[in-house]
C-alpha cells in the first residue's frame, strides 16, 4: 500500500480529515512533525529521513503546518521541504510557495507585480520611515493596517489611525509591513474567502463581523456563498501566479465596488468554510492531490 506523508506537529481536526479521505481511497497516512526530520548524507536512498518511513521515501507530502521557531529552525524545516522536491517527492504545496506565501511582504511584491489587484502597502526597518509613512497617509486620509510579517487568524494587527499606534521595533521584530486600509459598504465588514484547488475556485464564504478584523478565530461569522465570477477569477490568478497547488485566498470590496487580493494563504484552515459547505473540502483536497502526486510521477519532476 502506498503511504503518504502529512507534514503536522499533531493531526487535529484538519489532519484527521486528511488522514480520513486518504483511507476512503485504500491509502494510508503517517504524520510527520518537521522537528523530527532530519539530514543523513551517508545513506544511500536518499538523504531526508522521515520517521516512520524507515529507508523509504513517501508517495508525496502533505504539508499541513510549519511549526514556529528561531530562524535557524525555521530555514532547516524548509531546506528539509526543498530536499524532498529535489529529491523527486511529490510535496504539496511545496517550499517554494510556502515561502512566498508566509512573508506577507514577499506575496504583495509579487501580487503587485503580476498585476493582481491588492492594496497598496509599504515595508520599512526603519522606524522613521514607517512614521514619515503614517503621517503622509494619515494627511491624505487614508487609514493603514499593521500586520506582523510572519502571522495568521488575525492575531498582531493594529489599526492606525493615529501615528502614536505605530509600535516599536521591539513589538515589529524590527520590521513594519502597512497596509491601506479598505473601507466596506453596508453595517458590517465583510470579506471573502476563497479556496482554490487545482486552479479552481471550488468553495468560498463570506466572512462577517461588526470589528474590522473578520477571522473565525477573532468571531467572525461564516456565511455560505457562492463566488462571483469577479471574485472566483481574482482567487485563481493570485494563487496560479504564485505558484501553488491550493490555497485560501481572502478578498475584501471597497466601497468603490472593485475586489483586491487582501492575503494569500499557501497552509489554510478550512474548519469554518467546512461548517458553511455541502462538499467535503478535505475530499477535493485529496484527489487533487493524488492527481499531483501522479503527474508528478509521470513527468519525473516535482512541482
Amino acid at each position: 500500500m502506498q503511504r503518504f506523508a502529512i507534514i503536522s506537529d499533531s493531526p487535529g481536526w484538519h489532519g484527521k480529515q486528511l488522514q480520513r479521505a486518504l483511507a476512503k481511497r485504500g491509502y494510508a497516512a503517517h504524520f510527520v512533525p518537521l522537528q523530527a526530520c532530519s539530514f543523513d548524507l551517508e545513506r544511500r536512498n536518499g538523504a531526508v529521513v522521515l520517521p516512520g518511513f524507515g529507508n523509504d521515501s513517501p508517495a508525496g507530502v502533505f504539508v499541513r503546518g510549519i511549526p514556529g521557531g528561531s530562524f535557524e529552525e525555521v530555514t532547516f524545516w524548509l531546506d528539509i521541504l526543498h530536499a524532498l522536491r529535489e529529491s523527486g517527492v511529490p510535496v504539496y504545496n511545496d517550499a517554494r510557495g510556502i515561502e512566498r506565501t508566509v512573508d506577507k511582504a514577499m506575496t504583495s511584491f509579487l501580487l503587485q507585480r503580476e498585476g493582481i489587484a491588492t492594496p497598496a502597502c509599504w515595508v520599512f526597518s526603519h522606524p522613521d520611515a514607517a512614521r514619515a509613512l503614517v503621517e503622509r497617509e494619515l494627511a491624505s486620509g487614508h487609514e493603514l493596517v499593521y500586520k506582523p510579517l510572519f502571522g495568521s487568524q488575525g492575531k498582531g494587527l493594529v489599526r492606525i489611525t493615529d501615528p502614536g499606534q505605530l509600535g516599536d521595533p521591539g513589538e515589529t521584530a524590527g520590521v513594519y509591513y502597512l497596509q491601506r486600509f479598505i473601507e466596506t459598504a453596508g453595517d458590517y465588514f465583510m470579506d471573502w474567502r476563497v479556496f482554490v484547488i487545482g486552479g479552481r475556485a471550488v468553495a468560498a464564504m463570506q466572512r462577517k463581523s461588526p470589528d474590522w478584523i473578520t477571522n473565525v478565530a477573532n468571531g467572525g461569522d461564516c456565511f455560505s456563498a457562492l463566488a462571483n465570477e469577479a471574485v472566483a477569477t481574482l482567487a485563481q490568478q493570485a494563487v496560479e501566479r504564485l505558484g501553488l497547488a491550493y490555497a485560501g485566498v481572502d478578498i475584501i470590496c471597497g466601497t468603490d465596488g472593485n475586489y483586491q487580493v487582501i492575503e494569500v494563504n499557501s497552509i489554510p484552515a478550512w474548519r469554518g468554510l467546512q461548517g458553511v459547505c455541502s462538499t467535503s473540502v478535505a475530499d477535493l483536497l485529496i484527489e487533487n492531490f493524488l492527481g499531483f502526486c501522479r503527474d508528478s510521477a509521470c513527468m519525473g519532476v516535482v512541482g
